[in-house]
């Protein structure tokens, strides 16, 4: 009885998680202007326009290069930072690595506004590249808690073999380590870029003139017409991420699987 009602609990609690992104396509493809049922018939003109607006084109341009960056630095800083806690033993560690994982406890808020005062206290100018800097701080602790755990899952014997065989430090960390780890490696890429895709606060305090995604999408909810155009776009993003995160997930396992250590969970 208990376990049933705690199917129903999450059941009940998903459908009102994930209700709102059902509709989405719903209105997506429906040719009426009004966001209501019911619906008036079946279209794919707000796809298209979606498609030819200059403005969201560079919206997504700006908000790719930016979610590339940002993995790519959030990644490479996350195995440094993920190495040396797995492998290495150093004063003020603990504190250090609290440190790396306090965005993920700190409102978003708090972060955006702290970065913008310190950026424009130094005279830096408000663009692309200090959104880079704020998404990389933001994806660094989730890149850190993904490759630890790959890091943890290796067998150290393979390391102290490959020095009995006469490589360096670097040479084992590049031939013998990092393609044991690379599923890690890239689950942290998929996870960081979508995490960076989607996030609004900072880029809304950061990107200046600069229009990411997310601020074009808030910027047109003020015009009702628009409305059907971003449900559209709303179902791309959500099948992209979904996506996104479906490779994560495989490259987890995969990792997990070449490992053999124990699956305690993942993205999916």
């Amino acid at each position: 009885m208990k376990g049933r009602g705690l199917r129903a609990y999450a059941l009940i609690y998903l459908l009102f998680l994930y209700a709102p992104i059902l509709l989405l396509p719903v209105f997506a493809f429906n040719s009426g202007t009004i966001i209501a049922f019911p619906l008036k018939g079946f279209t794919t003109e707000w796809f298209s326009q979606m498609w030819g607006n200059a403005s969201l084109r560079r919206a997504l341009t700006n908000s790719l290069t930016i979610a590339v960056s940002a993995s790519i630095l959030a990644t490479c800083l996350g195995i440094f930072a993920a190495r040396a806690s797995t492998r290495f033993a150093f004063p003020g560690k603990g504190p250090i690595m609290g440190l790396i994982m306090l965005p993920l406890v700190l409102p978003e808020i708090i972060v955006s506004i702290s970065l913008l005062v310190v950026l424009l206290s130094l005279g830096v100018q408000l663009s692309i590249l200090t959104v880079i800097l704020g998404h990389t701080l933001i994806c660094m602790p989730y890149a850190t808690v993904i490759l630890s755990t790959a890091f943890n899952s290796l067998d150290r014997s393979l390391e102290e073999a490959a020095y009995d065989l006469g490589e360096t430090r670097w040479s084992a960390f590049r031939l013998v380590i990092l393609p044991l780890v690379m599923p890690g490696i890239i689950s942290s890429l998929l996870m960081s870029f979508t995490i960076s895709l989607d996030e609004f606060i900072i880029a809304f305090f950061l990107a200046g003139n600069e229009p990411t995604l997310p601020t074009y999408i808030f910027s047109q909810l003020r015009f009702p017409k628009q409305i059907p155009m971003i449900m559209a776009l709303g179902t791309v993003l959500v099948l992209m991420s979904i996506l996104l995160l479906t490779v994560a997930e495989y490259f987890r396992r995969r990792g997990i699987a070449k490992t053999g250590t124990k699956d305690t969970g993942g993205f999916l």
